[in-house]
């Protein structure tokens, strides 16, 4: 029989040597200049045969010809193409928990409490040039909790990874996942309310009404706790759930919804006009196509599979075209992995918009760039090579929407998380040392 101990102990030694290859935090200063590339910036243009420097994490310059301040790390991407950071903007990745589906409201479950750093499936963003995803709680409960922008910040503490300048987002869900439709009642156990798609809407009405009456509830209050507050004045009871969809109400958080089919979104829609809160952003949305001209009139933008439609019932009707068509029809549209394995691929799911769709080549690199940074309220910040934007930023070996194509280098800040050739040579020498017998020790 074979020993199993070589594999075991050459896999251990692959893992070990793939995170060693990512640069840790502070290894490039914040600092680096990467010469010679085709910039594809954008929001500018293509620049052939350009430059684009960044300092303490911030871009300084872009354009040809930059020479490299003293110290500044130099990489020379002759032949490459450099691109933004891709931005992923619905994952469940770097969680230790998604879904609190034990009742169907729980707008107190904020992932951003269960951030797990440690996760791997940040390693594999980076891979794929990813420097920024937005990580969602789970659409088991009509009414999930707050989700998380967070950078692919491998190697650092939680905390470093939160992108603070994000908007704040809370996590709705319609359909099949809410009323459960895969689960079996066993004896002796009630359904879980709701179990069918007008009680999903009719619940999340209710929740607000709930809100919004605690909301005057406090509003009396601090009316009356004025100059002269009255001795016997009691503060009304704090509620976790409704405090979260008060900051809704109040604009200062903003709905991502789950949804399939064209009637419950459109549902939604009203809902949210009715009480008057932003729906930034609808998830999935396989028959988004039938109502494209609804969603771009509301300014609601989509965040999408590029493939992958009928797995499920409520998925039937999911067209290949989809993502393309409703860009072209004004619609902010971003498409997205919503996996720990995928999301290293999202360039090769956005170039499937050309074919199925219709986009060009820039057309379909917004989908994973820019328009992701404005449904997270990051297009400030990153989304394009820009000066003045932070230095996030992918190397890759060809046109990103090229099927042969691969990231060699991601960068977050001017800092190198991600370098393909570091990482082959350490498997490399990880593999050597694995199978290099082991000196015979003695006693003498």
């Amino acid at each position: 029989m074979k020993s199993r101990a070589l594999p075991c102990l050459l896999s251990v030694w692959l893992i070990v040597a793939a995170a060693a290859a990512v640069a840790p935090a502070g290894a490039d200063g914040g600092s680096i200049l990467i010469k010679n590339g085709t910039l594809l910036t954008v929001t500018k243009g293509v620049i052939a045969k350009g430059d684009i420097l960044v300092v303490d994490g911030i871009i300084k310059q872009v354009g040809g010809e930059i020479a490299a301040p003293p110290g500044v790390r130099v990489v020379d991407a002759a032949g490459r193409f450099i691109l933004p950071g891709i931005i992923d903007s619905h994952t469940h990745i770097a969680l230790a928990g998604t879904n609190e589906g034990s009742e169907a409201i729980t707008p107190e479950a904020d992932v951003g409490a269960v951030i797990n750093a440690d996760d791997t499936s940040i390693l594999t963003a980076l891979s794929g040039g990813v420097t920024m995803a937005h990580t969602m709680h789970g659409s088991a409960n009509p009414i999930g909790g707050p989700n998380v922008t967070i950078k692919m910040k491998w190697g650092r503490p939680s905390e470093e990874l939160v992108v603070k300048e994000a908007t704040p987002t809370l996590k709705f869900a319609l359909g099949e996942n809410v009323k459960q439709s895969g689960r079996t009642v066993q004896p002796g156990q009630t359904q879980r309310y709701p179990a069918t798609r007008m009680g999903a809407n009719a619940i999340i009405r209710r929740e607000f009404e709930k809100a919004r009456n605690y909301m005057a509830q406090w509003e009396r209050y601090q009316k009356a706790a004025g100059k002269n507050p009255p001795a016997n004045l009691v503060p009304p009871k704090k509620d976790l759930r409704l405090e979260v969809l008060a900051e809704v109400l109040r604009g200062e958080r903003v709905a991502r919804v789950h949804s399939y089919v064209a009637p419950e979104t459109l549902e939604f829609m009203e809902l949210a006009k009715e009480f008057g809160f932003e729906v930034r952003c609808f998830e999935h949305i396989w028959e988004g196509y039938k109502i494209a001209r609804e969603l771009a009139a509301a300014k609601i933008g989509i965040s999408v599979f590029a493939d992958s439609w009928a797995y499920k019932m409520e998925a039937a009707e999911g067209i290949a075209e989809m993502a393309g068509y409703c860009a072209k029809n004004g619609v902010l549209v971003s498409i997205n992995s919503d996996s720990g394995e995928r999301i290293r691929r999202l360039f090769n799911d956005a170039a499937k918009t050309m074919k199925y769709g219709g986009l060009s080549e820039d057309e379909a690199l917004r989908l994973v760039t820019i328009n992701p940074a404005i449904q997270l309220g990051v297009d400030r910040i990153v989304g394009s090579l820009e000066v003045g934007k932070l230095g996030d930023i992918a190397v890759f070996s060809e046109h990103p929407m090229s099927a042969y194509a691969r990231c060699d280098m991601t960068v977050i800040e001017g800092q190198v998380y991600f370098d393909r050739e570091a990482v082959i040579k350490d498997r490399e020498e990880a593999a050597k040392k694995a199978a290099a017998p082991k000196s015979q020790g003695g006693v003498s």
